[in-house]
């Protein structure tokens, strides 16, 4: 296993050639006021797999592709709930 960092978070875009934007939420509890924060952060994602929006993946951290792209979708952990009731509709 190589020291690369793997996040998992939810596809919100795919409408570029073999890029996805994946949105990677962080729960935390504030130090001081103990108050629950929602944070969020969006990365620009290869995408050799075919992903589509909704999707869950996991993506690792590789060398830089692009001028935005530095993560790689490793694979994809949940498929989408409305791609889902496609296939058993058809």
């Amino acid at each position: 296993m190589t020291a690369r960092r793997r996040l998992q978070g939810v596809v919100t875009s795919n409408k570029m050639m073999k890029t996805v934007v994946v949105e990677v939420s962080h729960t935390y509890r504030h130090p001081l006021y103990q108050k629950v924060v929602h944070s969020a952060k969006r990365f620009m994602a290869h995408d050799e797999l075919g992903c589509k929006v909704g999707d869950e993946v996991l993506i690792v951290e590789s060398k830089p592709i692009s001028h935005n792209k530095r993560w790689v979708v490793q694979e994809i952990v949940k498929k989408s709930e409305l791609e889902e009731e496609i296939v058993k509709e058809g």
